[in-house]
């Protein structure tokens, strides 16, 4: 499982002209499954993000998580996060899991992330054609992999 964590002043996704979902302060969460991740590998995950300390102190340090700023959190799926792209110039999805396996592991990372932060978490919606707009908080992004986890 592999996420790209960004701090946004706000984002939002849109989906055939419609808003479907806004935040203001807080984390945009880019979520791609592979093949043999696991409810353990987004337990792992969730963990790490809603402690993650990204967000500025009283002394503008980045010692803060999201939980300690009151921020929001939204979640999209991400397929393309599984790309392979060691051969030829043309990515693979040949390690992104199939819907039967990623949808049911984004519903449990967007349902436990949101039982950790104590609000509903942001969404898109999973295999639509999405627009996501954002403003970068920083910037700060950062890329965790649940098979990198040492």
């Amino acid at each position: 499982m592999r996420v790209v964590v960004q701090r946004v002043r706000h984002a939002s996704v849109t989906i055939d002209g419609t808003l479907k979902s806004k935040i203001s302060n807080g984390l945009l969460i880019l979520l791609g499954v592979g093949l043999d991740d696991t409810k353990e590998d987004a337990d792992w995950l969730i963990k790490k993000c809603i402690n993650l300390r990204v967000f500025d102190d009283s002394n503008g340090v980045m010692n803060c998580s999201v939980l300690d700023v009151n921020g929001e959190i939204m979640v999209v799926s991400q397929f393309t996060l599984m790309a392979s792209y060691k051969k030829g110039n043309r990515p693979s999805y040949i390690h992104a899991a199939p819907p039967d396996h990623s949808v049911p592991l984004y519903e449990y990372f967007c349902e436990k992330i949101s039982d950790e932060l104590g609000k509903k978490v942001a969404t898109g919606e999973f295999g639509a054609d999405m627009k996501v707009e954002l403003l970068n908080d920083g910037p700060v992004t950062i890329c965790m992999d649940t098979k990198n986890k040492e």
